[in-house]
């Protein structure tokens, strides 16, 4: 089976190709899906099959003939299209209403964000590479300083990474761009330190190159990114993919904050183990 779409835009370019070669239903489907991807990005599948006039097994068809799992795969290309066109809340929230004809109550939503960010940490352990772990607070553990870069949704992550390490006794310096000035903090890492990007699609333009040039001078680096097949990935020595909860389109931070975490507090850790053999090390030679 090929690989399905990335994105919406190849999405929408495979589906006008094969268009002719598909049945009158699965046309009449995919003509829907086109015509109203907010509805499609946003409502059951219940909701959306009523709503083209099809059964709810026509949509797996067409997303499963189009080289998706299931439906659900195909539907999030209609979701992250609408993170990038609605990157304001109040707009998205007006889209949600709208496509949903659902107003959710405070707890209704704390509970949908509650049980998908449960979901997310539930499988993040078996995501992650315990190799990919270990080399990666390898090249923290050598760095004489870890550059932390996330631009826009990514940015907390990164400061928060920045304090941890901070608070771990490692150097840390938060590549923030204030002023503009991303190339000039960039610029300033050394041969001896380490950058550290997070970065989620659309993928910031900044952080992109960021990586590029950390690659281009030979600095290690590690990448949180939300896919391999991110423009990151093919410069970091170490990528970590991370699935992140999403509820009506707002996407949750909450996985890459646990792996920051993580990573943060085993390189304390390790720090420690090491400042105890060299305290043993230091009492046999006076010893």
């Amino acid at each position: 089976m090929p690989q399905p779409p990335q994105s919406y835009r190849e999405l929408e370019t495979l589906i006008t190709a094969e268009y002719a070669t598909l049945s009158k239903r699965l046309q009449q489907t995919a003509r829907f899906m086109l015509d109203h991807p907010q509805e499609v990005a946003l409502a059951t599948v219940a909701k959306i099959a009523e709503q083209a006039d099809v059964t709810p097994s026509t949509l797996i068809r067409l997303a499963n003939s189009l080289g998706f799992k299931g439906f659900s795969e195909m539907q999030q290309l209609f979701r992250s299209r609408l993170v990038d066109e609605l990157p304001n809340y109040t707009e998205r929230i007006r889209a949600v209403r709208s496509a949903t004809g659902e107003t959710p109550d405070s707890t209704q939503l704390l509970w949908e964000f509650a049980d998908a960010n449960r979901a997310v940490l539930e499988q993040l352990p078996s995501r992650i590479d315990p190799e990919s772990l270990e080399k990666a607070l390898d090249i923290f553990e050598k760095a004489h300083a870890i550059h932390v870069m996330g631009a826009r949704r990514s940015f907390m992550v990164a400061s928060y990474m920045t304090y941890a390490l901070a608070h771990v006794d490692k150097p840390a310096l938060l590549v923030n761009g204030l002023g503009g000035m991303y190339g000039e903090q960039l610029r300033a890492m050394s041969q001896h330190d380490a950058l550290l990007t997070i970065s989620f699609s659309p993928y910031a333009e900044e952080s992109q190159k960021a990586c590029e040039d950390a690659h281009q001078r030979g600095l290690p680096s590690v990448v949180i990114t939300d896919s391999n097949l991110s423009p990151l990935a093919r410069f970091a020595d170490v990528v970590f993919v991370v699935n992140e909860a999403e509820v009506k389109s707002f996407r949750s931070l909450t996985a890459s904050l646990c792996l920051t975490q993580t990573l943060a507090i085993a390189l304390g850790v390790r720090q420690d183990k090491t400042r105890d053999k060299e305290k043993g090390r230091d009492k046999k030679r006076k010893a």
